[in-house]
């Protein structure tokens, strides 16, 4: 169950992450500045470390997210982050890049301040198992499950 939690706060920074991208798209940014944007409030995450150095840190190809890697914690605060990012963008209509960043830094800078209020530092957090292994041990699970079930026997008359 505790898996199961991990792969969906995955799917929901996904999401998230999914709308901001067509919010600010709409609002003048282009992906490079949506990587941008992502990357400061990562850095506002975690105390000043960029999304890069978490990456080396954890051993992570440049390649690949670091959320997917994230435990579930730390994904669930990005992605709180992100839906308040996507809402003040909308309710309040900010406009370019500069001003998405700023609220989008302040956003992940509130949750980073409330996590610490509760002794909790998400740079400390340990890395966990790769998202993409999980959903593939999850899938492989499931399939012999339904092996193992065989079928219904027939009802009665």
């Amino acid at each position: 169950m505790r898996l199961q939690a991990r792969l969906d706060a995955r799917d929901r920074l996904r999401e998230s992450e999914k709308t901001l991208s067509q919010n600010i798209y709409e609002r003048g940014v282009d992906d490079a500045g949506f990587g941008r944007i992502r990357s400061q409030g990562d850095a506002a995450l975690f105390g000043g470390h960029t999304t890069q150095a978490m990456k080396d840190r954890f051993g992570i190809t440049k390649t690949r997210p670091l959320a997917d890697f994230l435990p579930t914690l730390t994904i669930a605060a990005k992605n709180l982050a992100t839906e308040i990012t996507n809402h003040n963008v909308s309710q309040d209509n900010l406009q370019g890049e500069r001003a998405i960043t700023h609220e989008h830094v302040q956003n992940n800078e509130s949750v980073r301040d409330m996590l610490g209020q509760r002794g909790i530092k998400p740079e400390q957090l340990p890395a966990e198992e790769d998202i993409k292994k999980l959903e593939r041990r999850v899938k492989a699970e499931e399939k012999k499950l339904v092996q193992q079930s065989g079928t219904l026997p027939a009802p009665k008359e």
